[in-house]
């Protein structure tokens, strides 16, 4: 179990690194800069957004543990992931499971699922963030998330399943 969390930990850490990279300066001169008046800032109000897709998930688990998955790495079925037909590997999904409000972020690492009428394949792990791991399936919301809004409430999520 520690290895389990401890290879979790490393993949947050990872994601937070890459996500650390400082942005591009603003190289302009004052010269070049408009003297146009600006605008007030007014907070906006939070965008309300449809939901990437709404549908059934199935879990994956120990059959598959340790085989390559798409992204070429071993599946870990104590891991955060899923397996998405078209999404990019290495993409960030927020999952809210509809019939009981939980929410897990997950990364994209595997295609699938192959049974039709499914939109998402989440790992074991991810199935018991969600609490429909004696389910089998589930009916669930999938939202694209980045990996700065995933990688705190992915850390908490794993050491939840450590104890």
């Amino acid at each position: 179990m520690r290895n389990q969390l401890a290879h979790g930990l490393a993949s947050i850490l990872l994601v937070v690194s890459l996500g650390a990279a400082q942005g591009p300066t603003n190289s302009g001169s004052k010269d070049t800069q408009s003297t146009s008046p600006r605008k007030p800032v007014t907070a906006a109000k939070p965008a309300r957004h449809r939901p990437y897709q709404v549908g059934t998930a199935s879990w994956y688990g120990e059959y598959f543990e340790g085989r390559a998955t798409a992204s070429g790495e071993p599946y870990n079925m104590h891991d955060l992931t899923a397996a998405h037909p078209t999404l990019p590997l290495g993409s960030w999904v927020r999952v809210t499971n509809l019939n009981n409000g939980r929410i897990v972020y997950v990364r994209i690492n595997d295609r699938g699922p192959i049974v039709p009428g499914r939109i998402i394949d989440l790992s074991y792990g991810a199935a018991q963030v969600l609490h429909f791991q004696d389910k089998g399936l589930q009916r669930v919301r999938l939202d694209l998330a980045s990996p700065r809004e995933a990688a705190p409430e992915q850390l908490a999520q794993l050491q939840s399943l450590a104890y």
